[in-house]
């Protein structure tokens, strides 16, 4: 097993990138969000967390930048239905925080944005992991900030913001934000939109 490798990306294409170490090339899948792709042809000394997945007709080798990305790669694996294309695609159409609230919050439908990834899936990956994402609450302290109770303001501000466009995810961090207390559902919304426009 090959935990990471350091080395000069010399080259990057249709999700992949070549790592030269010790005069041997590693082709490696990335995330297409992955900073390593920037790192091409710099010179600079990158070093690329790695997955390696052995098939019948296949040796892959998938890389991260980071040793959380590698664990949720691997998390994600164990979701039924769930092979390393798919993975790598839910970790390239968004950043591990993001996603890490999206299964903490029940959004499927932000994963289902990923290439290939369809609703069933995307609920499996919510149910399967909903639990052990608690792992990543480093990465956003917010997963365990409580949720809206049913009926109350709080609930009917998270749904508004959601009619306004915003996804569940979207809607559950900007809520989290605000503190709680005796707001109306209207004051809630212009506070929890002026937290995220803070950012």
């Amino acid at each position: 097993m090959i935990h990471y490798i350091k080395g000069v990306v010399t080259d990057s294409y249709g999700g992949m990138i070549v790592l030269e170490a010790n005069g041997i090339g590693y082709e490696i899948n990335v995330p297409a969000n992955s900073p390593a792709y920037l790192k091409a042809g710099t010179g600079e000394t990158v070093c690329i967390y790695t997955a390696m997945m052995v098939r019948e007709d296949d040796v892959s080798l998938y890389g991260f930048a980071d040793r959380d990305s590698l664990a949720m790669f691997r998390m994600l694996l164990t979701v039924s239905g769930v092979g390393g294309k798919a993975a790598l695609a839910i970790l390239s159409s968004m950043t591990l925080r993001q996603l890490v609230q999206a299964i903490a919050y029940g959004d499927d439908a932000s994963i289902t944005k990923a290439p290939g990834v369809g609703k069933k899936t995307a609920q499996r990956v919510v149910i399967d992991l909903k639990d052990k994402v608690k792992v990543f609450e480093s990465l956003a302290t917010d997963i365990s900030a409580p949720q809206p109770e049913k009926g109350s303001n709080r609930e009917a501000a998270a749904k508004a913001l959601m009619a306004l466009g915003f996804s569940r995810t979207e809607a559950m961090e900007s809520m989290a934000a605000v503190p709680e207390g005796d707001y109306s559902t209207e004051e809630y919304v212009r506070l929890a939109l002026r937290a995220r426009n803070q950012r």
